[in-house]
């Protein structure tokens, strides 16, 4: 038989274990509480992923082609405005427009660039600046200084890339216009402007005009993203000897561009398939995301027309809906976008367009297209 003091203890006992277990409970409710919020962070941060790929086009050829009378139609023959066609019937929410410095002409310079930008703003779309630093095309084959900023020293030359730079982006920003990425040069496997920039012959002055072009950028818009655009975004060991080169050298970006095409990838190569040249590609998306700690973007790719074999354009097809596709699902959300080049081309002048004699899509651009 307990006596008053045995009880006081069991009942002081009692209120402990009862406060131990409502302890407990409150715990596992607000453990159960937090991991919902995490799940429901996890969804929000997937749908955010989701939301924000971009799918565009670069379209530096359309002022060209409206100017000589080309007029676009959508697949029931209906005449459309091109940059709205894209977007309304095709999901693209961006374009990329390139800029040479003294071209002959004008085609291609920062006024036909911001033109284009006002249509551009209009819509609603975002702008992608693709700066050759060339007074015309500048690519792995050729990155001619232009002649304006020929004979002149190192130095100089970093400050011509400047003042470039800066005079173009100003130019976009005295009209309220904010482009959301810029490339500090276009496909630069091998440097820029050479011999100069020449990733051989001087690695260090690469790098140094690719970190002048990343200051300049932000000097007139800190918050738009600094781009180092690479050709064969199949080919791992070119984006690891460039890369490496630019950072060790004291270069600097914020994504990495990537071109993508199957078809100039066989071209003298027919050892190689377009499915396995499209799966080296999303495995290098995870490798650069992952080295470089960066997110990646394909800025370039495109796909055969040829009206006179319809198969041809529906492979065609397939190959860009699986490159979106895997883009978005096998890169671990790192690979935030996908450009066609110049899709509104017209047969018989480049091969990799996506629109017909007509000036109407092809079956290609259904790639775009979320099912």
């Amino acid at each position: 038989m307990m006596n008053n003091k045995d009880r006081h203890t069991m009942h002081r006992l009692l209120l402990t274990i009862a406060a131990l277990l409502s302890l407990n409970g409150i715990a596992q409710t607000t453990s159960t509480i937090q991991s919902e919020k995490v799940n429901d962070a996890d969804v929000r941060c997937e749908e955010q992923v989701i939301k924000d790929f971009v799918k565009g086009a670069d379209v530096g050829f359309l002022t060209g082609q409206e100017r000589r009378g080309t007029v676009f139609h959508d697949r029931q023959g209906r005449e459309r405005e091109c940059l709205e066609l894209l977007k309304n019937d095709y999901q693209m929410s961006a374009i990329r427009m390139r800029v040479w410095v003294n071209p002959r002409g004008g085609s291609c310079d920062k006024n036909e660039l911001l033109a284009m930008a006002k249509r551009v703003k209009a819509l609603g779309m975002d702008l992608m600046v693709d700066f050759h630093y060339s007074d015309s095309w500048a690519d792995p084959g050729k990155q001619p200084i232009p002649k304006a900023w020929a004979d002149h020293s190192y130095e100089q030359m970093k400050e011509d890339l400047r003042a470039h730079t800066v005079d173009v982006l100003t130019l976009l920003k005295t009209n309220g216009i904010t482009p959301r990425w810029v490339q500090v040069g276009n496909e630069t496997a091998n440097g820029l402007l050479w011999p100069m920039g020449h990733i051989e012959q001087h690695p260090d002055q690469y790098a140094g005009f690719i970190r002048t072009g990343y200051d300049a950028v932000k000097e007139v818009f800190p918050e738009t993203i600094v781009i180092v655009h690479l050709d064969r975004g199949h080919k791992q060991s070119l984006y690891d000897y460039n890369l490496d080169i630019v950072l060790q050298n004291g270069g600097k970006f914020d994504m990495v561009g990537m071109s993508l095409y199957p078809y100039w990838a066989m071209e003298g190569h027919p050892e190689l398939n377009a499915d396995d040249i499209i799966s080296d590609c999303m495995a290098n998306i995870r490798h650069v995301s992952e080295k470089y700690h960066c997110d990646v973007m394909i800025v370039e790719t495109g796909y055969e027309v040829d009206e006179q074999r319809p198969e041809v354009m529906e492979e065609g097809r397939r190959q860009l809906t699986r490159v979106i596709r895997e883009a978005q699902t096998e890169t671990n959300g790192h690979c935030r976008g996908v450009f066609y080049w110049e899709p509104q081309c017209l047969p018989g002048g480049y091969k990799l367009g996506a629109f017909d004699h007509n000036a109407s899509p092809t079956v290609i651009m259904d790639g775009f297209i979320e099912k």
